[in-house]
């Protein structure tokens, strides 16, 4: 969808009839600030988002090791570690 001059300039004649000269920069003022604050909370949002990824994959390496794979000897250790770490 392309405007043309004769399109712009028609846009233009109806915003300024609308709302008059000395509205018409408040206006585009408070759209530019809308834009703006709208383009931050994206930006913010992306970043919670890769950071809550980041979170879940720590938490999936760092998960403790599974029971029937360890050995007596070391699973004794890890309820130990466990233990001194809680107190």
């Amino acid at each position: 969808m392309n405007f043309g001059t004769t399109e712009i300039l028609l846009i233009v004649a109806v915003l300024f009839l609308l709302f008059g000269a000395t509205r018409l920069p408040q206006l585009a003022k408070s759209l530019g600030q809308s834009r703006k604050a709208f383009k931050e909370g994206m930006r913010e949002a992306e970043e919670e988002e890769r950071a809550e990824a980041e979170r879940r994959q720590l938490k999936n390496t760092t998960a403790a090791p599974q029971i029937s794979s360890m050995t007596d000897e070391e699973l004794l250790a890890e309820m130990r570690r466990r233990t001194e770490s809680h107190s």
